[in-house]
């Protein structure tokens, strides 16, 4: 069987467990400077799958794909420690302020420049906007189907997949054709460690801006070895219009962010008994916590 070519979407995401009064410009962005930087979790359950799939089938190679400023190269070196075969970032001031929508476009438009693509895979959402909407928008600008809420895949050959979706009210089992894209709940699998051999091969890995900025020379490293080179992507390399990029092509506005910290005021011991707890629904209903 001829190997996948599989490409992961994947995003550095502010840690959003730190969000302070810092964490929102006056435009309504996002002042990621302020955040630590993280791998968006579940886009890591995306690429275990991956690599799940690249054990399975020989000749399988696995390209991520991020769109973000410079230090989201951080994710595409922890994608290789980890198994990933190649990874392009695609960054231009462009592309600052894009909602879902303009950072779909751009994707959709960077892998169009791919050539061909079997199977993308991306995290369900990303825990900066929740929205869950970027996968999908991807499929639908390249035609091609999908298969959201992924949690687990029980098959593939060179033209199908079957997949178990975890839904709100169950699973299901569901088998589709490539090329495919397929997001990934936070129940799949965890992403595996990093490998210590391929973090020895990859930890020199850099884009070109971050070659051009080190302090030490290691150009030749790159001439020698091609696999440290991070591809870096501009608006001058893909085929884009403008108008649906950054804010310009953002219908979506946030006007604020809150930091919003549920704290208990009262507390209450209710005995293990029927009616104590019976009392205590009753309770719930009447003042409409509940009900």
């Amino acid at each position: 069987m001829e190997g996948i070519k599989i490409i992961v979407l994947a995003k550095q995401v502010p840690d959003t467990r730190n969000v302070g009064k810092d964490a929102m410009k006056a435009d309504g962005t996002v002042n990621r400077a302020a955040l630590p930087a993280i791998f968006n979790p579940e886009d890591l359950n995306a690429l275990e799958m991956a690599l799940t799939i690249k054990e399975r089938i020989a000749g399988t190679t696995i390209t991520l794909l991020t769109m973000g400023p410079g230090r989201a190269a951080e994710i595409i070196r922890e994608g290789f420690f980890r198994g990933a075969d190649d990874g392009i970032l695609l960054t231009d001031r462009a592309f600052a302020g894009s909602d879902t929508l303009a950072t779909s476009y751009a994707l959709a438009q960077a892998i169009r420049k791919m050539g061909r693509v079997d199977l993308i895979v991306a995290g369900r959402q990303a825990i900066d906007g929740d929205t869950a909407q970027v996968g999908p928008q991807v499929a639908e600008k390249l035609r091609i189907p999908q298969v959201t809420y992924a949690e687990e895949l029980l098959d593939i050959t060179g033209e199908r997949i079957v997949l178990k979706r975890r839904l709100e009210h169950g699973v299901e089992s569901v088998s589709a054709p490539l090329p495919l894209l397929i997001t990934v709940n936070g129940t799949a699998p965890e992403c595996r460690p990093r490998n210590a051999r391929l973090l020895m091969k990859y930890k020199h890995a850099k884009t070109i801006t971050e070659i051009q900025s080190a302090a030490e020379d290691y150009l030749h490293l790159y001439n020698d070895r091609p696999y440290l080179n991070i591809h870096e992507w501009s608006i001058s390399q893909i085929e884009t219009d403008p108008s649906q990029l950054g804010l310009e092509g953002s219908p979506t506005k946030v006007k604020k962010i809150d930091n919003v910290v549920l704290q208990a005021k009262e507390s209450r011991i209710v005995a293990p008994t029927d009616d104590e707890i019976g009392d205590l629904m009753k309770e719930l209903i009447a003042n409409h916590t509940i009900g």
